[in-house]
């Protein structure tokens, strides 16, 4: 009987095991908010010689967050640095009607966002992603990580 709960316990872990991500990091605010002057900076690699990629913002966020949306600046660069690309991206967090949250809960008023900032076709080498807060505020409160997640397009 212990013998059959291993092999199940094992059979599951593997079958939850994620195949299409390459790279996914989340930073942490320590005052659970997002201040304008806080840029959050990933590097990752890409091991295949070309292939097509979704990246993709992650946000974790509090029912203090004072918005039904959000605006994040978006940078992309090679492994020398040179810009592939510059663009505001946003998502609802909340919705504009009813208030009530999007999102996965897991604890409590904690929840995660995930939301396309491009799909592209990326060679192998190393890249370098920033993420900042685009809003009114130079504080935003409720934000308690931001991070990348990138993954193989077809995997």
């Amino acid at each position: 009987m212990r013998l059959f709960i291993v092999f199940i316990s094992v059979a599951a872990l593997l079958s939850s095991c994620d195949n299409s991500r390459v790279f996914e990091d989340n930073k942490d605010f320590s005052k659970r908010a997002w201040t304008l002057g806080d840029t959050v900076a990933f590097e990752f690699s890409i091991p295949e010689p070309t292939a097509n990629y979704n990246l993709l913002c992650n946000i974790r966020n509090t029912l203090d967050y004072p918005y039904s949306r959000i605006f994040v600046n978006y940078t992309l660069e090679d492994s020398t640095h040179r810009v592939l690309v510059t663009k505001l991206v946003s998502d609802y967090l909340f919705d504009v009607k009813t208030g009530e949250p999007h999102g996965n809960s897991g604890i409590g008023d904690i929840y995660d966002h995930r939301f396309s900032l491009e799909s592209r076709k990326l060679t192998a080498g190393k890249y370098f992603v920033k993420l900042q807060q685009y809003m009114r505020t130079d504080t935003l409160q409720g934000v308690l990580a931001a991070g990348v997640r990138v993954e193989k397009i077809g995997a």
